[in-house]
């Protein structure tokens, strides 16, 4: 894939916790030789703490702006990066990925999303206290299709259809 001209050296994906970020993000890596960055892990490494935790800790705007500076230092250079559901609200952060290379919004139905995310409830996902995951799908859908390059359906087939997709998608 690197030896495409005009292939980017960096993909970003952006996408509802449980659209198949991490997942996905593994399997575009070792298809286009690029390396693979998981910004939850960055900020969970830098911080020892999980995101659940950091979020029990200091609440959901530090999360945003603990997320936010994660990107804005990590090396977006020839890497996949999988971003934090709420990297949308970060303006900073998403003008730099931009910048990188294209952004993939992994859509997804509520539906499935909730059925993915109820299998692992302490996601340490950043909302405000009493937001419902409906609450947080409505808010942040616009914001995913607003910074959105390219969209993949991330509810059709496995996680390699889905990564097939979005290679599909960025040859076009």
């Amino acid at each position: 894939m690197l030896d495409q001209p005009d292939f980017p050296n960096t993909i970003s994906l952006i996408g509802m916790p449980g659209a198949g970020k991490s997942t996905v993000g593994v399997i575009l890596a070792k298809l286009t030789g690029l390396r693979f960055v998981d910004t939850d892990i960055e900020i969970q490494q830098a911080h020892s703490a999980t995101l659940q935790e950091l979020l029990e800790e200091a609440g959901y705007l530090h999360l945003r702006d603990i997320e936010e500076q994660v990107v804005l230092a990590t090396d977006l250079h020839r890497a996949v990066i999988s971003t934090g559901g709420s990297v949308v609200y970060g303006n900073s952060a998403m003008s730099r990925l931009q910048q990188a290379g294209p952004v993939v919004y992994l859509r997804c139905a509520l539906e499935q999303l909730q059925h993915r995310v109820a299998s692992a409830p302490n996601r340490g996902i950043a909302s405000r206290l009493g937001q419902s995951f409906a609450d947080i799908y409505a808010e942040r859908t616009p914001l995913y299709a607003q910074y959105a390059d390219v969209t993949v359906d991330a509810s059709l087939g496995t996680a390699d259809q889905v990564a097939a997709a979005i290679l599909a998608a960025l040859k076009k």
